[in-house]
């Protein structure tokens, strides 16, 4: 034997459609997982996804423990622990799937340059997106800012392979291995009874789905129903593949398009992070650095805890601090809240939503907010303001939503619930807004107009 094949796991666990662990099997397999926070930098995994990755973690080595082997857990400098691993048995290859984040592609060359000298395979794959995302250029070689014509040359151009089928693995290794316990990625903020991560919740989340995947059209936009797939977070830890999903749904149902558009969107949100990997700390347009931004400490604290007035609002940032998830349509409303009525800079409810967010996926969150700040690619114009109260009146008409997460408008009328401030009783343990939507619109749209 030459030696033993490194599957190195990331963002992909699983060891189902794992092209990085099927083409490992072909010799000796010891699979491998590196917790190393600080060399992700500022952007390393807040609570909640670190909640989620323990979990994950445990079943992703219950997975390899029917194969017959043991998933490595070691913590620190990645290339130090690849070094020790060396040292400790003979390493033929080392086999990961593309990882996109900034910090970690720079890292990864630098591994991968520093092993082939020491004659070690580096074999890399696509085991998480659909694309690789410089395949898609435009006509003029220049990447895509507009998702549109992004999306037409992806379903033009591209093919999909098929899922590929489970690893056998035949070799049973004793290399040592930290216990998951020993990472402390568990705070206070528990969500077992809304989630379930790894595989398993990935596939029963995915099965409740496709059974109604035809009414997601009807059902997306409205925040008290279980209309959308919620597989956001079993995507970005890669317990599922998007391979897995497209296979299952292109041709399966009724009215697929709306769902596979958003399977589309993310890839156009990884594509947008390979080619401006500046726009985690930066606007996309860059004329928006020199914005007025208010610094208001006060108005993004009320805006974390759910306390602006505006019952749409509140209802989503406290779903996000209860749950670990927001709902899409809900995550709009409240992005804009900030960044057009209270003036506060994108950056800030990017970072809120990267530590709060089981789901928090750099490259998602990233074009998400510089969407609607309208500072991105592709971005909503500036004259777009989402008015909070006619969102909830249009996406939550009888207060269904509002009235689960915020207990104190439990008896507010319909008439009043999304504007309890105008109702004829008195709420006195509820806020009243923290800002005149309409004179907050104003003042954003004349910062625009003037400046942007």
């Amino acid at each position: 034997m030459r030696g033993w094949n490194i599957v190195w796991h990331y963002h992909d666990l699983r060891i189902e459609d794992n092209p990085a662990l099927v083409e490992a099997a072909s010799g000796h397999v010891l699979p491998l997982f590196i917790y190393c926070p600080k060399e992700e930098g500022k952007w390393s995994q807040g609570t909640a996804s670190n909640w989620w990755l323990h979990h994950s973690l445990q079943e992703l080595s219950k997975e390899y423990q029917k194969l017959g082997t043991k998933l490595v857990i070691r913590s620190g400098s990645a290339f130090k622990v690849l070094e020790q691993l060396i040292s400790e048995i003979p390493i033929a290859g080392v086999y990961w799937n593309q990882r996109y984040e900034p910090t970690l592609r720079k890292r990864d060359r630098k591994i991968a340059a520093i092993l082939k000298a020491r004659d070690i395979d580096i074999c890399c794959f696509e085991g998480n997106y659909l694309i690789t995302p410089s395949e898609i250029l435009n006509k003029t070689g220049k990447p895509y800012s507009v998702f549109t014509p992004f999306s037409k040359t992806l379903l033009k151009g591209c093919s999909w392979r098929s899922p590929l089928p489970t690893a056998q693995i035949n070799h049973r290794h004793r290399v040592r291995s930290e216990k998951i316990e020993d990472l402390k990625l568990l705070s206070k903020r528990q969500f077992s009874d809304q989630w379930t991560p790894g595989r398993k919740g990935a596939l029963k989340n995915f099965e409740i789905f496709r059974k109604k995947v035809d009414e997601y059209s009807k059902q997306r936009e409205i925040p008290s129903v279980y209309g959308t797939s919620r597989l956001s977070p079993h995507l970005h830890f890669g317990e599922i593949s998007p391979h897995e999903i497209w296979k299952e749904l292109e041709h399966k149902t009724k009215d697929r398009s709306p769902f596979l558009l958003q399977l589309i969107w993310r890839e156009f949100g990884n594509y947008f992070l390979f080619h401006s990997p500046q726009a985690t700390d930066h606007s996309w347009k860059r004329t928006f650095d020199e914005f007025p931004w208010n610094k208001s400490k006060q108005n993004l604290h009320a805006w974390q805890k759910g306390m602006t007035g505006y019952p749409i609002i509140d209802a989503g940032m406290r779903e996000l601090w209860q749950t670990g998830w927001m709902h899409n349509r809900v995550r709009m409303i409240v992005g804009s809240f900030l960044v057009k009525d209270l003036l506060v800079h994108w950056i800030e409810g990017a970072k809120w939503f990267w530590k709060t967010l089981v789901d928090a996926d750099l490259a998602n969150n990233t074009l998400g907010w510089q969407w609607v700040a309208g500072c991105g690619p592709d971005a909503a114009p500036y004259f777009r303001v989402f008015n909070p109260v006619l969102q909830g009146k249009k996406f939550d008409p009888k207060g269904t939503y509002v009235r689960h997460w915020i207990p104190e408008l439990t008896d507010v009328p319909d008439k009043w619930i999304h504007n309890p401030w105008e109702a004829p009783k008195i709420i006195s343990d509820y806020p009243p807004p923290i800002v005149d939507h309409a004179e907050a619109r104003q003042k954003a749209l004349n910062f625009y107009k003037n400046k942007y």
